[in-house]
């Protein structure tokens, strides 16, 4: 308590101490903090601690990020999430208990609602990809169906509906050697995945019909080639889907189509 107290008196601000090369620096500036971020750099910069490469400088951020994070403004912690969420994946040092903390601030009050209406306003970028890390958790799972039908990219509706469709939310966890022939040193990185139940709050097939009438031929693709999986088990419910697919401008789409009509009534 000593060292801390005299660590404050002698620090103007513990913000830009949190990325000293000092690790004692490091752990001091996190145990100093007892105020929100002013920024959502300064946000960043803070929650980047959970994969730092010193042991009680990740126990620091553990216990002190939450408090800083409550007295945070929404919109600075959005952001700050909305950057090192793509890169997550990366951080090789990070543990189960340093991602829970992470993964705890998209519960903060005002944040699920902000993050979605980033996801739905976005016009390019990895928005998409951002759906999938926060769908490690359940919190943005009631606002699927709103993100199929408001979210402006294309690959942000798919990736929603694919998550509703196929009953579970996937992101990308990284990437892991394999190898091909030992005896050559031959390998190869492959993705790994993450995969977790989710709840669905509509109809298999009226989510499978709305995806179908999707203005964007990325979402009827995916509409198409799930109806094809599905087909035998759908039956004859599949004709008016497959109809509208078969119609459709987009050689790709159509095409998918075609080839259910013919087997529904072949």
């Amino acid at each position: 308590m000593h060292s801390l107290q005299r660590y404050r008196n002698i620090s103007g601000s513990p913000w830009l101490d949190c990325c000293s090369g000092n690790g004692y620096r490091r752990e001091q500036a996190l145990r100093a903090l007892n105020e929100g971020a002013p920024n959502a750099f300064l946000c960043a910069l803070v929650l980047r601690r959970l994969n730092d490469w010193v042991l009680q400088v990740r126990a620091a951020a553990r216990e002190y990020i939450p408090t800083m994070a409550a007295h945070t403004q929404p919109e600075y912690l959005v952001e700050a999430l909305w950057a090192l969420l793509l890169s997550v994946h990366t951080w090789g040092r990070v543990q189960t208990e340093d991602l829970d903390v992470l993964m705890n601030l998209l519960s903060i009050a005002d944040v699920p609602s902000r993050l979605v209406s980033k996801l739905i306003q976005s016009t390019t970028g990895p928005a998409a990809r951002i759906l999938g890390q926060v769908g490690r958790t359940p919190v943005l799972d009631p606002f699927l169906p709103i993100l199929c039908e408001q979210a402006i990219q294309p690959a942000v509706r798919a990736k929603a509906y694919r998550s509703q469709l196929e009953g579970c939310m996937v992101w990308f966890e990284g990437r892991k050697w394999v190898w091909t022939d030992r005896r050559w040193c031959q390998g190869q990185y492959v993705p790994v995945l993450g995969e977790r139940k989710i709840r669905v709050y509509r109809p298999f097939l009226e989510l499978l019909a709305k995806a179908a009438q999707d203005d964007s031929p990325i979402v009827q693709r995916f509409a198409g080639d799930v109806l094809l999986a599905k087909l035998d088990d759908l039956g004859g419910d599949a004709c008016p889907i497959a109809t509208r697919l078969s119609t459709d401008a987009y050689p790709s789409v159509a095409e998918r189509g075609v080839f259910a009509v013919k087997r529904i009534e072949g």
